[in-house]
């Protein structure tokens, strides 16, 4: 498969492999690509041809024969789900056994007096009402509604028919009568008298017959009316109500009787209607929409308006302005509230519900409600996005983030509610969990043991994986690729499945030293309850606690897809390849002789308090290689990429990116570029590859068209792309490849037979550069491009780049698709060291070491260290120590992830955050320095 070399391997099987090497050399080709496609191509085989022209088929992988193969499950980094309704607890299903808990035993509170509901049997009913109205005259009655409008002419006219004599209406006794109809208008209650009847003895037998009546009529709901009290006493005191469903015995609210549902976000008997359980909501900031309160309206004071005087929306102000005498010449801040409120939402009080369903509104609707027809209305990407320009992403303000309807909050246990539990760390909420049956009653404790035993379970796998700093409700999409993969490798675990072969691919990304020896705990685990593991991974603990490891290499690309080491941990250290070599110490990562000083400016972040940051302070010294460390959710994140990184882009670019909470900031005007740098591939097509991204393509294609060949011809430079009709193949459309649908077989991809996969069509390829067409140009590696362009100064700079961040091997056209995340990390890389660097840019980087191997990590330091050179400064969210001990600057967060977290524990240097004994990261620095 891709560039394996026809190579045999042995897998020991309910081993724990890893397989290693360096980036791009094939060990996702044989982990993913050949054994986990083989197993699940044999799964889907398991199905009829029929089934299987419904959901698809598998590619074969490019392997002569895989034997003793058991069932395989892939737990790769690219699947954490972006949906905003899945979380950590849905994930997990953690959350669905909680509202399983609450369903079955939470207690419900009152929302208007915080007293328990109460809630009786029928003949507990009963039995209340002849012990409290012994002797006295009652009336029984059966609420039918409560709160609404109508005339219910209709509704009397049955009543009558069923045999009913008398209704209450709005608290008054009246008989029923022909034609009977109310005040449509208005709002009332109506509740059916059924019978009156004093309390004793002789009617003990009508009492029980007229409350089950009323139940039924009430839909499990009656009120008993004492006829005997002072009429001058208000209705709240002469009605006593009882109820089988959950009723407040003050204020007469009932709850429907919870299940399951009540508590989930993600149904409609349960998500809060505003936000329908998403937790935020889109809406207007007026301080986006007025940014500038002492200009006038005329002047331009309210933006979405621009500043054409004869738009639609700004004559309706005029008409609007001039009825109501509100000036446009004078400044917003001068203009009342209620002014304001008709200029921003059509009405004096201030925001209005309007549905953004049919026709434009005919009446003024506001600025306000105008930016939201827009948004919600328009099929225009563009005008959705101007709109969004006055928009933020802000809590929903019915639910304030907790996602559910207002009565299922007040179901609680130990005075908790379920989203108030949901927004604990896993650890603070295991110890509640264990020490949850000595507050329950007794039949709540027998209800809850088994449910709690799953659920101490599953928080104890999630422990037993190092991910104690996690909550429930955090969203899906912000976990990093090691966190997702860990999340589901604790799920595994749980499954106790046996005879499995699991693949999983780096799941140390994100975890700090300190909590490796869990990860390898439960991989060990899985391999123990007779499961083969095979990890893809480049880390030295794991890897020396493996039974067997198998090295591909020994170079990238075509250098790679071969066989250089195998072996239990002291066979394969006696190889000589470069992974011996590291893993034994003699090739390793250099620690800098001296640290730079840096251009003595900096940045200062002050009252930093998004998620667990306790309201800290930072500088970030400029002209610096700066390591940010700490253990994982300590706050590292949330202080760079959701703090840091939008003020700076805010300041450079003017985006709109949210940011978390912090007091000030400055030091903005020593920087004049931010470049965020991730792992996420260059492109989600085929057509996508290292040359358009880079952007050197486009001068190729330009030194093409400047051929004198292609001049007499009248060739431009589109003609050279496969993108455009004129010059590409048209029987692929560019793509060089056919794909020929196979109905019961998988598609087959095979080369196209008019251009032979070139891309292009004849006429194109008869223009010539030194000897070859624009497509043998695009078959070139970087390597063989570099000597190429030689003499063309700016396309050889930019080809050269790549070559120096050491993707020489890789063609020139070759699909993003079959980059992996390091090398795609590395042409962004290259792309930005190929542009003229200012000396005041900020390169942020996200754990870049993610599937690089200790010679890629080298490289990718030497890149980093070229633009720390010309001025500029280098910010690295980092775990792997040969990335720390180089960095110029470190600032360690913690001491503990979550809520023990989110506190800077130590600042300087490697040496000087070595010697702070409090720094989890020093310690292990220490041991790293020394060696």
């Amino acid at each position: 498969m891709h560039n394996l070399k026809n190579i045999d391997v042995n897998i020991p099987k309910n081993k724990l492999t890893v397989i290693t090497g360096i980036s791009g050399s094939g060990k996702s080709s044989l982990a993913f690509d050949t054994i986990h496609a083989e197993g699940q191509r044999r799964y889907m085989e398991s199905f009829s041809a029929y089934a299987r022209q419904f959901i698809g088929n598998m590619e074969r992988p490019d392997v002569d024969v895989v034997k003793g193969l058991s069932p395989v499950i892939s737990i790769e980094q690219k699947t954490t789900s972006k949906n905003p309704r899945s979380t950590v607890g849905t994930i997990t299903e953690i959350y669905d056994f909680f509202r399983l808990l609450y369903a079955r035993t939470a207690v419900a509170y009152s929302y208007n007096t915080n007293k328990p509901m109460v809630q009786y049997s029928e003949e507990e009913i009963v039995a209340t009402v002849k012990e409290k109205f012994a002797n006295n005259k009652i009336g029984i009655l059966a609420p039918i509604i409560a709160g609404r409008k109508g005339h219910y002419r209709e509704l009397f006219d049955q009543l009558r028919k069923q045999g009913h004599v008398r209704v209450r209406v709005d608290g008054k006794l009246e008989e029923l009568k022909a034609n009977m109809q109310l005040d449509r208008y208005k709002v009332h209650d109506i509740e059916i008298v059924i019978d009156r009847l004093r309390v004793d003895d002789k009617n003990a037998i009508r009492l029980s017959q007229s409350i089950q009546t009323a139940l039924q009529q009430g839909k499990g709901t009656i009120i008993v009316m004492n006829l005997e009290a002072d009429p001058k006493i208000t209705t709240a005191n002469i009605d006593t109500l009882y109820s089988k469903n959950l009723v407040c015995a003050d204020t007469g609210i009932s709850y429907q009787e919870p299940s399951p549902n009540t508590f989930s976000y993600n149904s409609p008997y349960g998500y809060c209607p505003s936000c329908r359980g998403i937790g935020v909501q889109t809406k207007v900031d007026l301080d986006l929409v007025m940014p500038d309160k002492s200009i006038s309206i005329n002047d331009g004071g309210i933006l979405p308006l621009g500043k054409k005087r004869d738009a639609h929306m700004f004559n309706q102000i005029k008409e609007v302005a001039r009825e109501n005498k509100i000036k446009l010449t004078t400044s917003i801040a001068q203009l009342t509230v209620q002014q304001l409120n008709i200029i921003l939402y059509g009405s004096p009080e201030g925001e209005n519900e309007i549905e953004y369903e049919g026709d434009f509104t005919r009446n003024f609707e506001g600025v306000v409600n105008m930016v939201k027809r827009w948004y919600h209305q328009s099929s225009s990407i563009a005008v959705k996005r101007w709109a969004e320009e006055y928009m933020q992403v802000m809590h929903c303000e019915t639910c304030m983030g907790a996602r559910l309807k207002h009565e299922a909050l007040w179901f609680k246990i130990d005075e908790k509610n379920i989203a108030e539990i949901s927004t604990w760390n896993l650890d603070k909420l295991a110890t509640w969990t264990k020490n949850l049956p000595t507050v329950l009653s007794k039949r709540q404790a027998t209800i809850a043991k088994e449910i709690l035993k799953e659920i101490n379970e599953r928080i104890g796998f999630m422990l037993g994986v190092g991910l104690h700093y996690l909550s429930l409700d955090r969203p899906s999409g912000s976990l990093s690729g090691g966190e997702s993969q860990r999340i589901r490798l604790a799920t595994q675990i749980g499954s106790k499945l046996k005879g499995i072969t699991y693949i999983l691919d780096e799941p140390s990304i994100g975890l700090h030293q300190r909590d490796n020896q869990r990860l390898i705990r439960a991989l060990k685990e899985l391999r123990d309850v007779g499961n083969t593991v095979i990890v893809v991974e480049h880390d030295k603990d794991i890897m020396l606690e493996a039974d067997y490891l198998i090295d591909i290499g020994p170079g990238a690309g075509t250098h790679g897809g071969e066989m250089v080491g195998f072996g239990d941990p002291k066979t394969f250290l006696k190889n000589k390849g470069i992974t011996a070599s590291f893993m034994l110490g003699s090739k390793s990562i250099q620690v800098p002789k001296k640290r730079r000083p840096g251009n003595k400016q900096q940045i200062t972040l002050k009252g930093a308090t998004g998620n667990n940051l306790k309201n800290i302070n930072v500088s970030f010294p400029l002209g610096k290689f700066i390591c940010v460390t700490g253990v994982s959710g300590s706050g590292k994140s949330t202080l760079i990429n959701e703090t840091l990184y939008p003020l700076l882009a805010k300041q450079v670019y003017n985006s709109k990116r949210p940011i978390m909470p912090y007091k000030s900031i400055s030091g903005l005007k020593n920087i004049d570029k931010v470049v965020e740098i991730d792992q996420s591939p260059i492109g989600r097509t085929p057509r996508s590859n290292p040359a358009t991204y880079c952007g050197f393509y486009t001068d190729i294609r330009a030194l093409f068209a400047e051929i004198p060949e292609s001049k007499i011809r009248g060739y431009k430079p589109g003609r050279f792309s496969f993108n455009v009709k004129t010059g590409r193949c048209e029987i692929c459309e560019g793509a060089g490849v056919k794909t020929i649908e196979m109905n019961f077989l998988p598609d087959v991809h095979v080369h196209c037979e008019k251009c032979g996969g070139k891309r292009f069509n004849k006429e194109t390829l008869e223009i010539k550069y030194k000897g070859k067409t624009i497509a043998e140009i695009l078959e070139m590696t970087v390597d063989e491009a570099v000597d190429f362009f030689e003499p063309i100064h700016y396309i050889h700079r930019k080809i050269k780049t790549l070559q120096e961040v050491g993707l020489g091997y890789i063609a020139l056209g070759q699909s993003s698709l079959t980059l992996s995340g390091g090398e795609a990390q590395r042409v962004k890389l290259s792309s930005e060291l190929a542009k003229k660097a200012t000396g005041q840019t900020i390169y942020i980087l996200d754990e870049p070491t993610t599937g690089l191997h200790f010679q890629d990590i080298q490289m990718l330091l030497t890149v980093l260290n070229k633009l720390v050179d010309k001025g500029n400064t280098v910010l690295v969210i980092e775990h792997n120590m040969d990335v720390i001990k180089v960095a110029d600057h470190i600032i360690d967060l913690g001491p503990e992830g979550g809520d023990g977290g989110g506190e800077i524990v130590a600042e300087g240097t490697p040496e000087q955050v070595a010697r702070q004994k409090n720094s989890i990261t020093g310690k292990f620095l220490l041991v790293e320095l020394k060696q």
